[in-house]
């Protein structure tokens, strides 16, 4: 069994108009809720053997500061640009590659693609819920990630941090 959580990055910080949507940080919401997620995450036994993120800066501080909630080492953090603004298609293919010995992954990604892709490997695509900022939806598959496919993952929780955290 294979244990796919996606996070979308946390609150996101707008104020600058001339930093390019690459480059834009964590705003002090998203400072605190990300590595709260973290926390939140380790007391439900929800502990990665890898964690994938966007080279985004909002989602690498996500990746990062969830990474310190869980007590993941955040230098094993994988980065890759396959994740930003990444289409459901493109999230699936990098689902597919994910190396076979790691059987809980976190894909750390950027809505509306986090929540399309959401809707495509669960086959749900009128009630999946959208993805707030800093979400995360903790599916399963059974069999191998090569076996990823539309309709291929089960959802087994949606956490919020406006319904989970209390903020």
């Amino acid at each position: 069994m294979k244990k796919l959580i996606l996070l979308r990055h946390a609150k996101s910080d707008w104020d600058d108009p001339s930093l390019h949507d690459h480059d834009r940080p964590l705003n002090r919401r998203g400072e605190r809720d990300a590595p709260a997620m973290g926390k939140l995450l380790k007391g439900l036994g929800i502990i990665p053997d890898l964690i994938v993120s966007s080279t985004a800066l909002r989602a690498k501080m996500t990746a990062e500061a969830v990474a310190t909630g869980l007590g993941y080492h955040a230098g094993g953090i994988q980065f890759t640009s396959d994740l930003y603004m990444a289409s459901a298609a493109k999230m699936l293919e990098v689902t597919r590659l994910l190396p076979g010995e790691k059987n809980t992954v976190f894909l750390v990604s950027h809505n509306p693609g986090i929540t399309y892709f959401l809707s495509m490997i669960t086959g749900n695509y009128q009630t999946v819920p959208e993805m707030p900022t800093c979400a995360v939806a903790v599916l399963e598959l059974e069999g191998e990630w090569s076996g990823s496919a539309p309709g291929a993952f089960m959802l087994r929780s949606f956490l919020t941090p406006k319904k989970d955290l209390n903020t």
